[in-house]
C-alpha cells in the first residue's frame, strides 16, 4: 500500500514534510524513528504515562513531558508560598518568553500572539471582533469543528451573514476550484474563510496554503483552526498567508489542558474591536472612554492559569528544540502504517479520506458501533476516542457515518503501542457480533 504523497508542501501549509521510508521498508506497526527523525526511547524516558497504556490519543490530549508537569507544579507551589500575584510577578519574564516561543513555533512575532485558554475561546472571540453584519459572507469548510460551526451558525443566524458551507472534492479535502468561484462572485462583499487545518473528525489535511492563496487574491479575511496541526504539522503563517490562527496546548503540543493561543496578523489587529474588552487587553482612560492594547493581547482577560502557561511555554520550546519537520515526519509515517495495517484488517473500514497526510487514523469496525470498539480498546489499555457525527455534522454527518474511532499518534509512540492497537482491532473485529 503506497504511504500518502504528504511531501507536498500545500498539504502541511507550505513546508514540506520529509518523507517516510517506502511502503515496502515499513510494516504495519514499524517504522518509528525512521531515518533518525525522532528519538522514540528519549521522548517515552521523558513521558511518564507512556509505559503506562498504549496511549494513541494526542488529537484528544497528549501526554505531557515531566518537564512539562514539574513546571505547572512548581509554579503552584510558589504560589501555595507567596500568593498568586506575587508568584506571577515573579515570573514574569518567563511568562513574556511563552510568547516569542508560540510566535516562532508558527512564525510570527510576539506582539502578534494572544495566550488563552483554549482555541475555541479565541475563534470565538477573533469572529466576534469583526462585527460580522448583513453584508458579510462566511465561507467554511466540511472540516469544521463542532463548537466553531455552532458559533458561526449563531452568527450567522443572530446578525443576518451568509454562512456558505463549500464542498469538498474527490480527494475528501476543500474544493479549491468552488472556492475560487465562491469569492470570485463575491468580490467586493465582506468575505470571511474559515477552515479547520486537520479536522477532529479524520486524518485530512486541509491545503491551507492554497487556501491561503486564494483568499488574498480576493481580498477576503482567513482564519485557520490549528488546533489539530500544530505541533504536528509545520505551520507557518506566512506561507499559509491566513490572517489569524488559533491552536490549543493539550494536543500535539503537549501543553497542559486550559492553554492554548492565537496569532493575529498585525494589518489585521487595528480593524478588530473585541465584544467584551478586559483589563487585561485594554485601558480605562475616561469616563466613557477606553484604548485597546496595539497587540494581540487585546484579546486576553486578566485571569489566567500562570502555571498552565509556564507548562506551555515549556512544551513549546520542547518542540522547537525537537524539530516539527521531525516531529511530522515520524507523526505521519507511524500513521500511514497504521492506516495501511487496519486496512488489511478483515471487518475493518480506514474512512480517512485521499487527502489524510497526518498523524490521525479514523475506522470503523462493521457490526459494532464506534464508541463500543473504544471502550473495549480502553479494556486492552490501548487509549483512542470516538467521534460521533454530532461534533462533525458537516463532515461525518453529510458522509453518513454515525461515528468514527480515532487514533492519533505522538513521538512517544513505539511498536509496542502501534502493535497492540491492530491485534487488539483485529481481535474485535474477529470476535463482533
Amino acid at each position: 500500500m503506497d504511504l500518502p504523497a504528504y511531501a507536498d508542501s500545500s498539504l502541511t501549509g507550505g513546508t514540506a514534510v520529509p518523507p517516510p521510508a517506502p511502503a515496502g521498508d515499513t510494516p504495519a506497526g514499524a517504522g518509528l524513528g525512521a531515518a533518525g527523525l525522532v528519538d522514540v526511547a528519549a521522548e517515552r524516558d521523558r513521558t511518564v504515562g507512556a509505559s503506562r497504556s498504549h496511549h494513541l490519543n494526542s488529537a484528544g490530549a497528549a501526554l505531557p513531558t515531566a518537564a512539562v508537569v514539574d513546571a505547572v507544579v512548581a509554579h503552584l507551589r510558589h504560589e501555595e508560598r507567596a500568593g498568586g500575584y506575587e508568584a506571577s510577578a515573579a515570573r514574569g519574564s518567563d511568562i513574556e518568553a511563552v510568547y516569542a516561543a508560540a510566535a516562532r513555533v508558527v512564525g510570527a512575532v510576539p506582539e502578534e500572539i494572544a495566550l488563552l485558554d483554549s482555541a475555541t475561546t479565541g475563534l470565538r472571540v477573533i469572529i466576534d471582533a469583526m462585527r460580522l453584519g448583513p453584508a458579510a459572507r462566511i465561507l467554511v469548510s466540511r472540516s469544521t469543528y463542532v463548537s466553531h460551526a455552532l458559533h458561526l451558525l449563531s452568527v450567522a443566524a443572530q446578525r443576518g451573514a451568509e454562512l456558505v458551507i463549500v464542498p469538498n472534492g474527490a480527494d475528501g479535502a476543500l474544493d479549491l476550484v468552488r472556492l475560487e468561484e465562491l469569492l470570485a462572485a463575491g468580490d467586493g462583499r465582506d468575505d470571511v474563510v474559515c477552515v479547520a487545518h486537520v479536522p477532529t473528525s479524520s486524518g485530512l489535511v486541509e491545503p491551507a496554503a492554497a487556501i491561503g492563496a486564494l483568499t488574498r487574491g480576493h481580498g477576503a479575511r482567513y482564519l485557520l483552526d490549528a488546533t489539530q496541526s500544530v505541533g504536528h504539522l509545520p505551520v507557518d503563517v506566512s506561507e499559509i498567508g491566513c490572517d489569524a490562527l488559533v491552536t490549543t496546548g493539550r494536543k500535539f503540543l503537549r501543553a497542559p489542558r486550559g492553554t492554548g493561543f492565537a496569532y493575529v496578523r498585525r494589518s489585521l489587529l487595528g480593524t478588530l474591536a473585541p465584544v467584551a474588552p478586559d483589563v487585561r487587553g485594554a485601558a480605562w482612560c475616561a469616563e466613557r472612554d477606553w484604548d485597546l492594547a496595539a497587540t494581540a493581547r487585546r484579546f486576553e482577560t486578566w485571569e489566567s492559569s500562570v502555571a498552565g502557561r509556564l507548562g506551555l511555554g515549556v512544551a513549546l520550546e520542547e518542540l522547537l528544540a525537537r524539530g516539527i519537520e521531525g516531529t511530522a515526519g515520524h507523526l505521519v509515517t507511524v500513521a500511514a502504517a497504521l492506516r495501511s495495517g487496519l486496512a488489511e484488517t478483515g471487518g475493518v473500514r480506514v474512512q480517512d479520506p485521499v487527502a489524510c497526510a497526518s498523524g490521525i487514523v479514523t475506522f470503523t469496525v462493521d457490526g459494532l458501533p464506534a464508541g463500543e470498539v473504544s471502550r473495549r480498546l480502553a479494556e486492552r489499555n490501548v487509549r483512542t476516542v470516538s467521534v460521533p457525527a454530532s461534533h462533525a455534522q458537516w463532515d461525518l454527518g453529510s458522509r453518513g457515518v454515525p461515528a468514527v474511532v480515532r487514533a492519533s499518534v505522538h513521538v512517544y509512540n513505539d511498536a509496542g503501542d502501534t502493535r497492540a492497537l491492530l491485534d487488539e482491532v483485529a481481535a474485535i473485529a474477529g470476535a463482533r457480533g
